[in-house]
């Protein structure tokens, strides 16, 4: 997600019992036909290396299924820290003695990220190797007022297809196999939605399908759902704490994840210039009503100015840009360890997994 500076330059507004991430059988879509995360990725149905232009908006809108001490003169008292709120319990990724994994090729579902310099590439969290697939091919409205937009947040649904959001709130579908684009017609600020959002599938828990989450920033940090057929948004309810342009991430059990900026176990608004947050944190988050349910702090590793992430085999990947590139760190629940996977000179913005994505 999102380069800040860019963000500030274009004034574009910016998962209590836990279930454990297990992947179900893969579907078949009715003009892609693939195995479920496959290796090689999924043609965008009718796709070409153009844009298709986008069709109407339909009406069903359901879903598919603080940084240092503030600056100023400084005299011999003592500083007092800021207020830390009550803690959540930690994140529960305890497997199920039924979990099951489906699908055929789980254990070769890559995670897919996108740069701010428009690259599309796999990352494959067993060896922290990443491949070019290529350039995005989207056509985009030019920007009259200020430098090109660029890519801002990714989702990959089950069936390897990309949903990739630009920074002016246009959202394309991607081809993981080639980069090409197709527009879609979802219709930015709907609903008074932010145009910008963090995003992730999850699987519906009473259902056999998924549904794409999205989460706001702004004054009112929200999460809601697109259903990815219309296009139409359904907003679920404020994040509470309201933790500020959260990243998101799903799993095959159902549940939802967002990441974060804090200052210690408090959230941190990472886009105010004023504020430097210094840790970042995973929350669960509560798909029916927004709640953080569960949390754990990563100290002393900032988001910077851009950050995703996914979950794939019972561990989360972090994507951050604290300094002028990306580094790619592994964190595991079970005992809270943080450890560099990879480092690269250019800016991760987005990131996206399938559901099928193995558990452990």
């Amino acid at each position: 997600m999102r380069d800040l500076s860019s963000a500030r330059a274009l004034a574009i507004v910016v998962n209590p019992m836990p279930l454990w991430p297990y992947a179900l059988p893969c579907v078949v879509f009715s003009a892609v036909v693939v195995a479920c995360g496959s290796r090689t990725g999924l043609l965008v149905p009718g796709d070409d290396k153009g844009s298709g232009g986008p069709g109407p908006v339909g009406d069903d809108d359901s879903g598919s299924m603080v940084g240092h001490l503030d600056s100023g003169t400084i005299d011999d008292r003592s500083i007092e820290p800021p207020p830390i709120r009550d803690a959540l319990p930690p994140l529960d990724v305890t497997a199920p003695g039924d979990a099951f994994n489906n699908c055929p090729d789980a254990g070769a579902t890559f995670v897919y990220v996108v740069t701010e310099e428009f690259e599309l590439m796999s990352f494959y969290p067993p060896t922290g190797e990443f491949k070019a697939i290529g350039q995005l091919s989207c056509s985009v409205k030019p920007n009259s007022s200020g430098p090109p937009f660029t890519p801002f947040s990714m989702a990959v649904d089950r069936s390897g297809v990309a949903y990739v959001l630009y920074n002016d709130g246009e959202l394309f579908r991607v081809s993981t196999a080639t980069a090409s684009c197709r527009s879609t017609a979802f219709v930015s600020g709907q609903r008074g939605f932010a145009d910008t959002f963090g995003m992730g599938f999850s699987r519906d828990t009473q259902a056999t399908g998924e549904t794409l989450f999205v989460a706001s920033g702004g004054d009112n940090p929200s999460i809601a759902t697109v259903n990815t057929t219309t296009f139409g948004l359904r907003v679920v309810g404020a994040l509470n704490p309201p933790i500020d342009s959260a990243e998101l991430t799903g799993t095959g059990a159902g549940d939802l994840f967002a990441f974060y900026s804090t200052r210690g176990a408090n959230p941190c608004d990472n886009m105010d210039p004023n504020t430097t947050c210094t840790d970042s944190a995973i929350g669960q988050i509560d798909k029916t009503t927004g709640q953080v349910t569960n949390q754990s702090v990563l100290f002393g590793k900032p988001q910077g100015t851009a950050w995703a992430f996914a979950f794939w085999g019972g561990q989360f990947y972090t994507f951050t840009a604290p300094g002028s590139g990306t580094i790619v760190s592994r964190f595991d629940p079970n005992d809270g360890s943080v450890v560099v996977v990879a480092q690269r000179t250019d800016k991760i913005v987005g990131a996206g997994v399938s559901t099928c994505a193995p558990a452990q």
